[in-house]
């Protein structure tokens, strides 16, 4: 303490003088010890990491390994037919639902192509019209004697056989 400023003492500190003489006689080794902390856990374990070079390393082969593998891919085959004969009827199903509705499509349009068709058929068939296109084309109505009838008794002119 006596090395120690004056500024760092203690008040009411006992001096060196007034210590017990017990207190002066003891050696620094049990001074020191008294005042020493507990070890810590583990304090005395070294860890060293070494580096490990596997470079040169073969892998063994496993003979097992390739049947695994096998027997892996076969049960992975068999869960898919399994599936896809579980789906198959389905999407059949679905398939033609498609398959029906473009056929019904195509029905109607059909349809109405036929009704536009008839309804041309029946425009040009009129009989207003056809007048109007034979006097444009100058045709009369025939006289009786200008008729020919294919169905009467006289049949020669209807047929037409190469003697």
């Amino acid at each position: 303490m006596a090395t120690m400023p004056a500024f760092l003492r203690r008040i009411g500190e006992p001096s060196a003088a007034a210590l017990p003489a017990v207190r002066r006689t003891e050696s620094a080794a049990q001074v020191t010890g008294r005042y020493q902390l507990r070890a810590l856990p583990q304090e005395d374990v070294f860890f060293y990491c070494k580096r490990i070079d596997n470079s040169r390393l073969v892998r063994e082969a496993d003979p097992r390994s390739a049947a695994s593998c096998w027997s892996a891919i076969a049960g992975v085959c068999a869960l898919a037919a399994l599936l896809t004969g579980a789906l198959a009827p389905q999407l059949m199903v679905t398939l033609d639902g498609y398959k029906l509705e473009s056929l019904r499509a195509e029905q109607r349009r059909l349809a109405d192509e036929r009704h536009n068709l008839e309804w041309k058929e029946a425009e040009l068939l009129n009989m207003n019209r056809l007048e109007r296109l034979a006097k444009d084309q100058n045709f009369g109505t025939p006289v009786p004697g200008q008729v020919v009838r294919l169905n009467g008794k006289d049949s020669s002119v209807a047929m037409n056989q190469q003697q």
